[in-house]
């Protein structure tokens, strides 16, 4: 399955960082690519030298036009899923998900235009009370790949965690 993900809005100061962890949660739960509308372009970067570092090809693009994108998606065969507290329940429709072949999330910052209702083929809710889209985010890639992508090691990385019951092991393949 490809997903992706559209980080669409940006309140100032304060998501800089909620964007970096959108993209950061899409990176490590199997997205391939965030497109970020209306955000800091350093991100990119930051994204860069975590890809540098622990391995990965994910993606960052800068958009100036969420619609368009939206609108190519749709004619390329993408499932849009837009992530909403007002939308259908995650456990009723994680299975039609999984069936899905390309997949494009949709985050939203503040009040999401009423478009993205209309146009998403899914409006998912994980839960029906205020929450961080960080974390709908990470419980929606999970539902949708259960939990293959936690095991994904990149040949690429510079560094790997090992897991130990106590403690912390890294290994830095550049020695």
């Amino acid at each position: 399955m490809k997903i992706e993900v559209l980080r669409i809005g940006q309140r100032l100061v304060r998501d800089d960082r909620v964007t970096t962890h959108v993209a950061l949660v899409s990176r490590a739960f199997g997205a391939s690519k965030i497109l970020m509308y209306d955000a800091n372009p350093e991100i990119k970067d930051t994204i860069s030298k975590v890809n540098s570092m622990w391995g990965s090809d994910f993606q960052v693009e800068i958009i100036d036009n969420w619609k368009k994108v939206l609108k190519t998606k749709k004619d390329d065969l993408y499932k849009i899923v837009h992530l909403t507290m007002y939308g259908e329940n995650i456990n009723s429709i994680e299975t039609s998900l999984r069936n899905e072949e390309k997949i494009m999330v949709v985050v939203g910052a503040e009040k999401v235009p009423i478009e993205v209702y209309d146009i998403a083929d899914y409006n998912v809710a994980i839960g029906n009370q205020p929450h961080s889209e960080i974390a709908a985010l990470a419980i929606l890639l999970d539902r949708i790949s259960c939990g293959q992508q936690l095991q994904k090691k990149h040949d690429n990385a510079q560094r790997e965690i090992v897991p130990t019951k106590k403690g912390k092991k890294v290994v830095d393949k550049t020695i």
